[in-house]
């Protein structure tokens, strides 16, 4: 899922379902159907409708997808019990593990299988965009196994359903209107299926995201990216460089780091204002050139002397170590989570024989 994205799964449980929605006059005037009686979860659904045509969702739309909504209590329960996210800020297991089960033969060989088929289509993705094609594989085979597990999830339905619920329901209520523009701009509803959390298609983004950033990879004018690979590919791309992805540089470097190296001297003073837990274990940023100076060595490819990077060890002193570049974080604005990062990066070496 998207970083974005991919939803901020951090937020903090409040429990059960949160009280009926208070709704104003103004609410609650759709002519067909004051009469109905009026139940939280009607009530609720017209406070969807209001919502939506305050953002200009046809009123075709709303009547034929808000309406006969039912509430799907399988994703308020995984909401309400998912755990708080620690995305690798140091309360989770070692790499290693992680990596074995995220980067996998399989995934490695699919991916070059992949990268053989779609060459042609990849290269000219690669021309538009300034991403590398074998990050988008990774990105794709993380997702969606390469397209084989999208979800079934109706999308409306959990959409609706999660913002019910109330934990985040500001969130929820975007996405859910945002699933509307998509049908007014022509996908038909059968398409909108994905994750219980709301991710869909192959590069699996929330319905805002698609609206924004999906994108045609093979030039027959139309961005179907819930079933087209390279039109899939190229709305990863467009992603990545929407996040400030910079051409030709790698997203990071394994690198040997010496016993002696002060760490505390490296230390990041910043805090970021999103995933801060994340961006915590990266230290501050110094040129290649002077990471060589503190002894820190690639233990393959290199960086250029000029390239900024900042320092990663994931499981502390003395094992594996990276140095990380400002790709390094526009993957991680797809998916705010270090191991999940790095996994990308190493299964896009891994594709591309790095």
């Amino acid at each position: 899922m998207t970083g974005l994205l991919m939803i901020g799964l951090a937020a903090a449980s409040i429990g059960s379902a949160a009280p009926p929605v208070q709704l104003a006059q103004a609410d609650v005037t759709t002519p067909a159907y004051t009469a109905a009686p009026m139940d939280p979860w009607y009530g609720y659904k017209l406070r969807l409708a209001a919502l939506a045509r305050q953002q200009g969702v046809s009123e075709a739309t709303i009547q034929a997808n808000v309406f006969g909504l039912t509430v799907n209590q399988r994703v308020i329960e995984l909401e309400r019990t998912e755990p708080i996210a620690r995305s690798s800020g140091g309360v989770v297991g070692a790499l290693a593990p992680y990596l074995r089960s995220h980067v996998t033969s399989s995934l490695i060989a699919r991916g070059r299988m992949n990268y053989s088929t779609l060459y042609d289509g990849l290269r000219t993705i690669e021309g538009r965009y300034g991403v590398d094609s074998a990050v988008l594989l990774a990105i794709y085979g993380h997702e969606t196994s390469y397209g084989l597990v999208t979800g079934n999830t109706d999308l409306l339905q959990a959409l609706a359903s999660l913002g019910y619920y109330g934990r985040r329901r500001d969130f929820f209520e975007s996405e859910f209107v945002a699933a509307l523009k998509l049908i007014d701009q022509g996908i038909p509803r059968w398409r909108l299926k994905g994750s219980w959390a709301g991710a869909t298609g192959l590069p699996q983004f929330m319905p805002s995201v698609a609206l924004r950033l999906r994108a045609d990879g093979d030039g027959d004018g139309y961005a179907n990216m819930w079933s087209d690979e390279l039109d899939g590919l190229a709305s990863i791309a467009n992603y990545l460089r929407d996040a400030g992805w910079k051409p030709n540089v790698a997203w990071g470097i394994p690198v040997r780091v010496p016993s002696t190296l002060n760490r505390a001297a490296i230390v990041s003073r910043t805090t970021a204002p999103r995933c801060p837990q994340v961006y915590r274990r990266h230290s501050r940023w110094l040129t290649m050139r002077e990471w060589r100076a503190l002894g820190v060595t690639p233990t393959g490819r290199s960086l250029p002397d000029s390239e900024m990077a900042s320092l990663i060890e994931p499981d502390g002193p003395d094992a594996t170590a990276y140095l990380l570049t400002t790709n390094y974080r526009t993957i991680l604005d797809y998916n705010c989570s270090n191991f999940y990062a790095i996994s990308v990066g190493v299964l896009a070496d891994a594709i591309a024989r790095r």
